[in-house]
């Protein structure tokens, strides 16, 4: 499905991942801040670990396996 490390951007990105239970890590810039698993997303942000993440400020990291 996702690589390790692979980043996740799109829309089906994160569907695929909410659905499937895969891991997210999220990072500010270069800097990891959190990981775990999509609870909610829309265009504009991605709810894990009930928190609101913009899909503007991070980037999200797909972490199958961890």
């Amino acid at each position: 499905m996702y690589l390790n490390g692979q980043l996740i951007f799109d829309d089906s990105h994160f569907q695929d991942h909410h659905e499937c239970g895969v891991p997210v890590q999220v990072y500010w810039g270069k800097v990891h801040h959190d990981i775990g698993f999509v609870e909610q997303f829309s265009p504009s942000y991605i709810k894990m670990n009930n928190i609101f993440y913009s899909r503007k400020q991070f980037t999200f990291v797909s972490r199958p396996g961890y």
